[in-house]
């Protein structure tokens, strides 16, 4: 039975029952029970199991085939993402043959707290704009980042990003041709409620979190980064 308390929603808990089931079977189960089978299991309705199984196709877990039914597939292997002096999520995700997407999910203008003014040489209190976005790989989520900017020195940025999906691409849009990693901080972390929500993912998920920093070509910082990266979609490769 699937309760819809401690503030998950029951679809989402099919959705790990589902995915356990899968799991619990070491690769034998090729073909998922019909929807009202897993309704009459799970104790809920077909609704909801169906909401659960579109999650899971959207994670690359299950495909559906009209007429047929739906079928347990491969899970995607990890995406190897190099982290250097010039991380690009567009140029990595090209560059293993896959067709990379931004999508911004929320923006605003605030004050710069302490740390983040540190980081970007700012006075404390600065304006700043904040950019939340998504991305993707094949449609497929992979992460989500929170982004902020001087908005005195990049005043369009916001619209700049939703116009193009492009940190890179926005950037030279507002005079910037091109900028270079100072550093990135690594961690692992349980995924959010609000970022499992837009990614697709488990409740329970991993997420690699980066902090970082970007330097235009006169070494001014330009861009503070608090990314959450899916660990079981994406591997970080750290070249020398």
């Amino acid at each position: 039975m699937i309760a819809g308390d401690e503030g998950i929603a029951r679809w989402r808990k099919v959705a790990d029952a589902i995915r356990a089931m899968i799991d619990d079977s070491r690769g034998a189960m090729e073909q998922l029970p019909v929807e009202a089978a897993l309704a009459e299991r799970f104790q809920v309705n077909r609704h909801t199991v169906r909401r659960a199984i579109a999650v899971l196709q959207a994670e690359g877990i299950l495909r559906a085939e009209r007429g047929r039914g739906t079928f347990v597939e491969r899970r995607p292997a990890r995406i190897a993402y190099p982290v250097g002096a010039r991380t690009r999520f567009s140029e990595n995700i090209t560059a293993q043959s896959r067709q990379p997407a931004g999508r911004l999910i929320a923006s605003g203008r605030e004050p710069a707290t302490a740390p983040i003014a540190a980081a970007l040489g700012l006075r404390l209190g600065a304006p700043l704009h904040r950019l939340e976005s998504m991305n993707v790989a094949d449609g497929l989520p992979m992460s989500m980042a929170t982004s902020w900017f001087p908005a005195e020195r990049f005043p369009g940025i916001v619209a700049a990003y939703a116009e193009t999906g492009s940190i890179t691409r926005a950037l030279a849009a507002e005079g910037v041709d091109d900028y270079r990693r100072m550093e990135t901080r690594v961690s692992a972390a349980r995924v959010s409620p609000a970022d499992a929500e837009h990614l697709a993912c488990p409740a329970d998920a991993v997420v690699l979190v980066t902090h970082s920093v970007n330097l235009d070509a006169e070494e001014r910082p330009i861009q503070f980064s608090h990314s959450r990266f899916l660990a079981d979609r994406i591997e970080m490769v750290f070249r020398t």
